[in-house]
């Protein structure tokens, strides 16, 4: 019989499943990638089961082992040759691209995000589109706060000229 923790695990995960999916078309940029980061995550979600504390933030737990996977990723990559993604901005176009057209000032926005360094773009993402706290979103990426702090400042410094700027 599990416990209670491998029944939150697997309770939860489905409910979590559209903003892990997010989460990794944005790191991957490439939407068959983001899936097989989220299988990836699911399935090691499910092996460490045990290790997920009942109680704690789920899809935190979820969104540290996605990061994890990516990082093994991106580490991997570098060993074999590099290979190309696809624009997110032609991914996302089937998936909402017609709601970003009709608002000129949040297509600037997203075009800006998507230009800004991933590390920047990783932590946008989790602060402000999934809401996590700062300290959460520190403990997900393995930075210090601080960092999570000066990198939101730089992208609230960058986006802050785009309200300044419509010729953008």
């Amino acid at each position: 019989m599990l416990d209670d923790s491998h029944e939150n695990v697997r309770d939860g995960l489905e409910a979590c499943l559209p903003r892990l999916w997010r989460y990794a078309l944005v790191l991957a940029r490439d939407a068959v990638l983001a899936e097989d980061l989220v299988q990836s995550t699911c399935a090691r979600a499910l092996e460490k089961q045990e290790q997920y504390q009942a109680g704690t933030n789920l899809r935190a737990w979820l969104f540290t082992i996605l990061t994890s996977i990516w990082k093994n990723h991106l580490r991997a990559e570098k060993v074999r040759a590099g290979s190309g993604f696809e624009d997110p901005e032609l991914v996302l176009t089937g998936d909402g691209g017609h709601d970003l057209e009709a608002n000129n000032l949040l297509r600037r926005v997203l075009i800006e995000v998507e230009r800004l360094p991933e590390a920047q773009r990783q932590t946008v993402l989790l602060v402000y589109a999934e809401g996590f706290t700062y300290r959460e979103a520190a403990h997900i990426l393995e930075v210090p706060i601080g960092t999570i702090m000066s990198r939101l400042a730089a992208v609230r410094a960058t986006l802050a000229d785009l309200k300044q700027d419509p010729s953008n």
